[in-house]
């Protein structure tokens, strides 16, 4: 039974950093594609950065590219997101998510996953 646990959310200002950790159990983070997605209140889910199973080739929505980098620690079995520079328009709750079978291009595409870890709040605010 896979079990995602997120951690580090909070409040920052503008320009700030804030890094998300997702603690794995239940399966190895090579057997996962694994990553982010976030959901601001009255919007859509969208995903924000994914990891490949395998090669561990990763993707960004372009809204985050040079702003969001993503990471896994195989050792601690846990995937990283370092936010940099946040806006008031990355406030959102984000979601680890993961799956053993779905490529990160249709997990982007469908905005969907196998695992979902319960959330963590993200509030970029002056």
């Amino acid at each position: 039974h896979v079990q995602l646990v997120e951690s580090g959310g909070g409040m920052v200002d503008p320009g700030g950093s804030l890094t998300l950790s997702c603690e794995v159990s239940g399966s190895s983070l090579d057997d996962l594609a694994i990553g982010w997605f976030r959901q601001a209140p009255g919007k859509e889910r969208e995903g924000v950065s994914l990891i490949a199973i395998g090669n561990g080739r990763t993707d960004y929505r372009d809204s985050v590219k040079g702003r969001f980098t993503i990471s896994r620690d195989i050792g601690k079995n846990t995937v990283y997101l370092l936010m940099n520079n946040l806006k008031p328009e990355d406030t959102a709750v984000y979601f680890c998510a993961a799956d053993d079978a779905l490529t990160i291009a249709t997990m982007f595409r469908l905005r969907m996953a196998k695992y979902w870890g319960q959330g963590t709040q993200v509030t970029v605010s002056s």
